[in-house]
C-alpha cells in the first residue's frame, strides 16, 4: 500500500503544494503503468495513491490531485512537444494543469459549449468562459476544450493548452466555502492568441479523446469513493463505541444503519475490482458509467448516514456534516448521475445478457 512520506503535507494544505510534494517524492508516477501516463492508468497504483491522499488531505485537495492524475495528464500524452514538456513538468510536481471542460453553458452537455477556437495557419485564438474548474486559481496551464466549428458533431471540438499567464486569461475563485484546497474557479478566455503547437490531440479529436479519459476519471472517482467511505466508516465506528457499554452502538437500529453503509461500501469496492480493467484497458464507457453512478449513490448515502450517526459532533468544523455536503460532488463532477445512468440504460441489453451468463 502506498504511504505518504512523513511531513509531505504542508501546514496549509492545498492542491498545488501537495501536488509539488507528491512529484518531488516521485509518487505521481505510481498511478501509471511503468510510471508513464502514455502506458495507461494502473488501477491498483491509482487506488493506493488516492487512498493515501484521502487519508491525510481534505476533500478539495484530493479532488485537485485526482482530476490531474486521471484526466489532465493522460490527455497531455496525445499532444506534441509542448504538451509533452508540460507533462514532464507536471509529473515532477513542478506544474499544475487544470482541466477546462465544463463551459459557461450546457453543463454536462459538452456539445452545447460556447467556448470557441479559431484555427489559423500558424496561430489559434480561443475565446469563451469555463466555470467550476478545479485547480483554476493555482494552475500553470489550462487544458481547454473548445469548438472549432459550429454544430454538435463530435468532430467539431479540440483541446488546446493555455498558459494561465497568457494575455487574455482571467481567473476568479468560485463563490463557495466547500472544497478548500481545490483551487476551484471560473476562467474567462478573452481572445487568447497561441501557437498551433498548443493544440493537443489534433483538431476534431477533442471529444473522442475526452470520452476515453473521462471513463478513467469516473473509475478514479469510484476508487476514491471507496477510500473516503472506508475512512468515514472507521471514524464513525470509533465515535459510536467510545463510551463503552453506554455507547450508541448498543442500539440495534444504530448498528443496522451502520451495517447498511458497510454493505454499500463493500459492493462499490467489489464493482471497482470487477470493472477497473475494462475501463483502464478498453475505456469501456458503460462500465465507467456504472462505477460513476454507484459511487455517487454510495458516497452520498454513507456520508449522510455517518453524519447523522455522529450526532452533534458531526457539526464540528471539517466534521462529518461538512463532508456530507461535499459528497454531492460525486453525483455531479465528471457527469451527473442522470447522465451516466442514461449511458447504462443505452447498453441495457448487453448488461442484461452479461448478467444471464
Amino acid at each position: 500500500m502506498t504511504a505518504l512520506p512523513a511531513g509531505i503535507l504542508p501546514a496549509a494544505v492545498d492542491g498545488r503544494l501537495l501536488w509539488a510534494r507528491l512529484g518531488l517524492a516521485d509518487l505521481l508516477r505510481t498511478a501509471y503503468h511503468d510510471g508513464d501516463p502514455s502506458c495507461g492508468v494502473d488501477a491498483i497504483g491509482l487506488r493506493e495513491l488516492l487512498t493515501a491522499v484521502d487519508s491525510a488531505a481534505p476533500v478539495g485537495t484530493t479532488l485537485a490531485v485526482c482530476v490531474q492524475l486521471a484526466t489532465a495528464l493522460p490527455l497531455l500524452t496525445t499532444g506534441g512537444r509542448e504538451a509533452r514538456s508540460v507533462l514532464a513538468d507536471a509529473l515532477a510536481g513542478d506544474t499544475v494543469v487544470a482541466l477546462g471542460a465544463t463551459d459557461e453553458r450546457g453543463g454536462s452537455n459538452l456539445t452545447a459549449m460556447g467556448t470557441e477556437l479559431h484555427l489559423g495557419d500558424d496561430a489559434v485564438v480561443v475565446h469563451g468562459t469555463k466555470r467550476w474548474i478545479t485547480n483554476a486559481t493555482h494552475c500553470d496551464h489550462i487544458l481547454v476544450l473548445a469548438r472549432h466549428r459550429p454544430g454538435s458533431h463530435f468532430t467539431n471540438f479540440t483541446w488546446v493548452l493555455v498558459p494561465a499567464d497568457a494575455p487574455g486569461v482571467h481567473v476568479e475563485p468560485a463563490d463557495t466555502d466547500l472544497f478548500a484546497g481545490s483551487g476551484t474557479g471560473h476562467v474567462r478566455l478573452d481572445h487568447v492568441q497561441l501557437g498551433r503547437e498548443n493544440l493537443v490531440g489534433g483538431p476534431g479529436r477533442g471529444l473522442l479523446n475526452f470520452a476515453a479519459h473521462i471513463a478513467v476519471e469516473r473509475l478514479a472517482g469510484a476508487l476514491w469513493g471507496v477510500a473516503l467511505c472506508t475512512r468515514v466508516l472507521a471514524g464513525t465506528r470509533r465515535a459510536l463505541t467510545s463510551a463503552g457499554r453506554e455507547s450508541p452502538w448498543r442500539h440495534d437500529t444504530v448498528r443496522q444503519r451502520f451495517a447498511t453503509c458497510l454493505v454499500l461500501t463493500r459492493q462499490l469496492r467489489a464493482l471497482t475490482d470487477e470493472l477497473a480493467s475494462r475501463v483502464t484497458d478498453q475505456y469501456d464507457t458503460t462500465s465507467a458509467a456504472m462505477l460513476k453512478a454507484t459511487a455517487a449513490m454510495t458516497v452520498e448515502t454513507v456520508t449522510r448516514e455517518c453524519a447523522h450517526l455522529q450526532g452533534a459532533d458531526g457539526f464540528a468544523r471539517s466534521g462529518a456534516q461538512a463532508l456530507s455536503a461535499q459528497a454531492a460532488l460525486f453525483g455531479i463532477g465528471g457527469g451527473t448521475t442522470e447522465v451516466v445512468l442514461s449511458i447504462v440504460s443505452d447498453a441495457a441489453d448487453a448488461v442484461i445478457e452479461e448478467l444471464m451468463t
